[in-house]
C-alpha cells in the first residue's frame, strides 16, 4: 500500500456510522480503491452478484429531490427488497435505543415533531453525503438468500474499507426508499435489483450525531460453543 493504514482491529472497533459530512469531494480514484479492497469479501459459490453505482454531483441532488418530494407526497415505499413487519422485543429495543443515543446527541426533544422529521428527511436525502454507492445484484439469482447474503458481506468490507481511509459511511436504506426515481437517475439497468445505498463522505467531526457509537450486544447473547472442554 502508498500509505500507513489502521490495523484491522482498529478499523472495526474504531468504525461508527457517519451521518454527517464535509463539504469536499470524494477522488473517484480512492473511491476505486475502497471498492475494489471491498470485492474481497468473501461469496457464496463465488458468484460476486454484487454491483455498484457510484453517484455524485447533480445525479445524487436528482435522487434527492425525488426521494423526498415523494415521500411528503405520500408515495408508496417501493425499495426492492423484502421488508419485515414492525420490530419487537429486544430488536425493538435496540432500535429505539439508538436513536435516543441520536436524538439526544442531537438536541432533538421528543416532543419537537418539525425537528425529528427534518431528521427523517436527512435520511431521504442520504445525509447530504456527497457520494453515494448504490449497491445492486443480479436479477437473475432474485428469489435466493445468496444474493443477498453477499450484498451484505460485500458493503460491510465496504464500509471498512473506507474507514481505513479516512472516509466515513452510513447504510441508508431510506436513500432508496423511492427505488424508481433511484433507478432512473443512476441509469441502473433493469437486469439489477436495488439491494441498499451507502453515504459516503469525509465525517465532519464537529456534525454531533457523528459521536453516537451504537452498543453492541455481549458475546454470550450471540455464540454459543459446542464440543468444546469446560
Amino acid at each position: 500500500m502508498s500509505r500507513a493504514t489502521p490495523s484491522f482491529d482498529a478499523v472495526v472497533e474504531g468504525r461508527r456510522s457517519i451521518r454527517g459530512f464535509m463539504d469536499r469531494q470524494v477522488p473517484r480514484e480512492l473511491i476505486e480503491e475502497v471498492l475494489a479492497l471491498a470485492m474481497r469479501a468473501p461469496s457464496s459459490f463465488n458468484n460476486q452478484c454484487w454491483n455498484f453505482t457510484v453517484v455524485s454531483g447533480e445525479p445524487l441532488d436528482r435522487i434527492r429531490r425525488g426521494n423526498t418530494e415523494g415521500i411528503l407526497a405520500g408515495t408508496p415505499d417501493s425499495r426492492e427488497f423484502r421488508t419485515h413487519d414492525k420490530q419487537s422485543g429486544d430488536h425493538r429495543t435496540r432500535q429505539v435505543e439508538v436513536a435516543k443515543q441520536l436524538f439526544g446527541a442531537m438536541g432533538i426533544a421528543r416532543e419537537d415533531k418539525e425537528a425529528r422529521q427534518d431528521w427523517v428527511l436527512r435520511g431521504f436525502r442520504q445525509f447530504d453525503a456527497p457520494v453515494s454507492i448504490v449497491v445492486t445484484y443480479d436479477r437473475e439469482l432474485l428469489g435466493s438468500d445468496v444474493a443477498p447474503f453477499d450484498c451484505g458481506a460485500v458493503t460491510n468490507a465496504l464500509v471498512n474499507a473506507a474507514w481505513s481511509r479516512g472516509l466515513g459511511c452510513v447504510i441508508n436504506s431510506q436513500g432508496i426508499m423511492q427505488s424508481p426515481v433511484v433507478r432512473r437517475e443512476a441509469n441502473i439497468p433493469d437486469n439489477q435489483v436495488i439491494m441498499i445505498c451507502v453515504a459516503m463522505g469525509w465525517p465532519d467531526e464537529d456534525f454531533p450525531a457523528n459521536s453516537v457509537v451504537s452498543n453492541r450486544k455481549p458475546l454470550t447473547a450471540a455464540a454459543s460453543f459446542v464440543g468444546f472442554p469446560e
